[in-house]
């Protein structure tokens, strides 16, 4: 299943980021695939991005919702709130685990050997600060004298947009090098901490600073597509503790937010305790042992 995982994240990172023609173009792709709603982190100003961010676009229409109403337009952006929302009650942070190319670069760096390190659990909360405020409530109300709003998160930290836009406009544009500031290596200093944390710890984007993560976990409890803890068969045994990448002690908090859904922890499961389950079906990759196996008998 971890291979089956690997090849569906390459696969989201491919179909995310289809637009090869950019060495040609020099621009960001701007065809009719840009109204699709990526799930995952995913620059829209990446040069090879087909499909546009989920919070670059949240940002974009809370900072320019005063100006829209003020001139008439009650353009409010159902389709961008709609599409999270459906995303987030179909597979909640299942979606971090298997379609993020920035959890699959976090991944890559993590393998990279070295000692390893735990994160302190109260940092596991900044990434809903940042979600109310970098998100939501200073593109709403830090408005111009015009009544625009600018995309905190997208502008000011997001490691991802650095890697993906701003290093390759850079290249493709070379006449925007000359523009550069403090802005870009407040971001360029952002990326390199969490580029250096990746290799010591597993996924602290994702864990601590990551606002579309923080989104998703708030369906951690109402998902269609989970994982499921049979408490009858869990021996308590501890063995998807060590395994998860998120620390997360699942036979302790099944519904805990910030599960993946990777199946590290079903896999690692030798009593069939962990299955994922789609809409309350469970689905069983694995027989189920013999009641004595289960006591260890």
């Amino acid at each position: 299943m971890e291979v089956v995982r690997k090849w569906i994240q390459a696969l989201f990172f491919l179909l995310t980021n289809g637009y090869w023609n950019f060495p040609a173009t020099r621009g960001i792709y701007q065809g009719p695939l840009k109204v699709v709603c990526s799930p995952g982190l995913n620059c829209y100003s990446c040069p090879a991005a087909t499909t546009y961010c989920p919070l670059g676009s949240l940002q974009q229409l809370l900072a320019g919702v005063r100006m829209t109403l003020a001139n008439g337009q009650f353009f409010i952006g159902f389709y961008v709130v709609g599409a999270m929302g459906v995303i987030g009650a179909f597979v909640g942070r299942m979606v971090c685990g298997w379609a993020c190319p920035f959890g699959l670069f976090q991944e890559l760096l993590h393998k990279i050997p070295s000692r390893k390190f735990g994160i302190w659990q109260p940092l596991h909360y900044m990434k809903y600060v940042l979600l109310i405020t970098m998100v939501i409530l200073l593109p709403l109300f830090a408005v111009d004298q015009f009544g625009l709003g600018d995309p905190w998160f997208c502008k000011y930290f997001c490691p991802a947009g650095t890697l993906e836009a701003g290093f390759p406009m850079l290249i493709l544009q070379p006449g925007l090098r000359s523009n550069l500031g403090l802005l870009f290596l407040n971001k360029l200093f952002i990326l390199i901490v969490f580029i250096v944390w990746s290799v010591l710890a597993s996924r602290p984007f994702c864990r601590t600073a990551c606002p579309l993560g923080a989104f998703y976990a708030l369906f951690s409890k109402v998902k269609l597509v989970k994982l499921r803890l049979d408490p009858s068969r869990c021996t308590k045994c501890e063995a998807c503790h060590s395994v998860c990448p998120m620390d997360v002690k699942f036979n302790e908090s099944p519904d805990d937010m910030e599960c993946i859904s990777c199946l590290a922890c079903s896999k690692a499961c030798k009593f069939n305790a962990i299955n994922l389950e789609i809409g309350g079906v469970p689905i069983s990759s694995k027989p189920i042992p013999a009641p004595q196996q289960l006591h260890g008998s």
